[in-house]
């Protein structure tokens, strides 16, 4: 299994250095991994923003305008299997580490023991299996991972699924398609049932998602969606 790693920081020497032991942990653990490195969260964003591959995230705390704390959160928001782990020279922002689910804290200087033990841990858990629809759709049996669906649109006997790479056709009614979804997952009005993962932003009358498409939203659902998708958010 290949691993894809961001490391952010906006100290360059330290930024060097961590590339240099995910290096050395890989060679040791014979994995091979792909290593792409960030001197601020801007940029790790504007990456972000059409590349959503990446397995561990490497993340210093104190960074310029955005923190990595704070960049953890617009993450974790969308993707809740990355593996999340902060750098810093700093423990004032463990507890928030918590709420973002990040797998470890490591103090600066980064000890080369510490940091294989934590990296193998976090190799350990994107080894496991992310949770999938299994849908038949033009004749294919095929497994759509939940995160990678944006919303679904009920179409007669079927349901529309729009998904980061492409859409498919399936035979289910709204109901049954949320029983073999998670609570990541809501029901907006009729037709449309939206992943919660990649919402960023409610009004009144719409739910925004991360990929520039919006859903309308039913009379009566905007307090309702906020309270499930603060509910989902605390579960992650």
């Amino acid at each position: 299994m290949s691993l894809s790693i961001a490391v952010c920081d906006d100290d360059e020497t330290d930024l060097r250095y961590i590339t240099g032991l995910v290096g050395a942990w890989a060679e040791r653990a014979r994995i091979p991994v792909s290593v792409r490195t960030f001197p601020s969260a801007e940029a790790f964003l504007f990456h972000y923003e059409e590349n959503r591959d990446f397995d561990i995230l490497l993340l210093d705390v104190e960074m310029g305008k955005l923190s990595g704390m704070d960049l953890a959160r617009q993450i974790r928001a969308q993707d809740s299997f990355v593996q999340i782990v902060f750098i810093t020279g700093y423990s004032d922002f463990m507890a928030e580490g918590y709420d973002v689910s990040a797998l470890h804290y490591l103090m600066k200087p980064v000890k080369p023991g510490k940091f294989e033990e934590v990296l193998s841990r976090a190799a350990d858990l994107c080894r496991q299996e992310r949770p999938f629809l299994l849908v038949t759709s033009e004749r294919e049996t095929i497994r759509v991972f939940f995160d990678d669906i944006y919303y679904a649109e009920s179409q007669g006997h079927y349901m529309i699924l729009y998904t980061r790479e492409t859409q498919y056709r399936v035979r289910l009614t709204v109901p049954g398609l949320l029983e073999q979804l998670d609570q990541g997952f809501y029901r907006c009005g009729r037709s449309f049932v939206v992943n919660l993962r990649h919402v960023c932003r409610i009004t009144k009358s719409e739910v925004f998602l991360d990929n520039h498409s919006s859903l309308p939203l039913g009379r009566g659902q905007y307090d309702e969606i906020n309270k499930t998708m603060i509910s989902y958010l605390r579960s992650i």
